[in-house]
């Protein structure tokens, strides 16, 4: 699934954005100001950002600045009412990978986005870092501290799920359905929790007490995110 950051003080106009460009493989995180952008960009890694410039305590431009200048090479679209041809190459100067001038139509803007994720998914190798881990779904490559860990193909899909939402609890049914497909009426109903028990014990260093792979009582699952 694709994550998608949007920094947008306009909280009507970013509702709308997120409404056009959410689906079955993207999510969408919001923030109003650079102080829950900034928040928001620890905690979690993300495919793409979406930027507006003018916002209450700063610009999204002074953001783009500071991830470039620590290495950061996610793409950026920069949202912005000025339409100056000097504020466009300050912007592309600055790191931004395309840019975008209000009003705006969001068919452009998700045709935008879509292209922009293409090119990225093709520069990709696939491997993902993550703590003592490493994970390559596309060659089923999977590895803690160095290691190799063997996974099944169903602990594989669900891994990738619970990777890719990562930091977010992901409901049980929702696990089921996706990792189980349209067999999902007919799975034994501890099919999930035999699955998650297998990753643990192969994941995890202690799998009674896991760091990585939570319960969220009442909900289903999550790959917390660590420090």
């Amino acid at each position: 699934m694709n994550r998608l950051f949007l920094l947008e003080d306009d909280e009507a106009l970013g509702r709308g954005i997120a409404m056009a460009l959410e689906g079955p493989d993207c999510a969408v995180r919001r923030a109003l100001d650079l102080a829950g952008a900034r928040q928001a960009l620890q905690a979690e890694r993300f495919d793409l950002l979406i930027l507006d410039l003018n916002l209450p305590d700063g610009s999204g431009l002074d953001l783009l600045r500071q991830l470039r200048a620590k290495g950061e090479e996610v793409p950026v679209i920069l949202l912005t009412a000025n339409d100056l041809e000097l504020d466009e190459v300050t912007g592309l100067e600055a790191g931004a990978d395309d840019y975008i001038t209000k009003p705006f139509s969001l068919a452009v803007l998700r045709a935008r986005v879509g292209a922009r994720l293409r090119r990225g998914a093709g520069d990709a190798s696939g491997a993902l870092a993550l703590g003592p881990f490493l994970f390559d779904f596309e060659r089923m490559e999977f590895s803690r501290e160095g290691r190799p860990v063997e996974l099944s193909k169903t602990e594989q899909k669900l891994l990738r799920l619970l990777v890719e939402n990562r930091g977010h609890a992901v409901r049980r049914s929702a696990l089921v359905d996706r990792v189980w497909g349209d067999g999902a009426d007919f799975v034994e109903e501890n099919a999930l929790s035999v699955t998650v028990k297998r990753l643990r014990s192969k994941l995890e260093k202690d799998p009674a007490r896991p760091e990585y792979l939570r319960t969220v009582y009442g909900i289903g699952y999550t790959w917390a995110v660590t420090p």
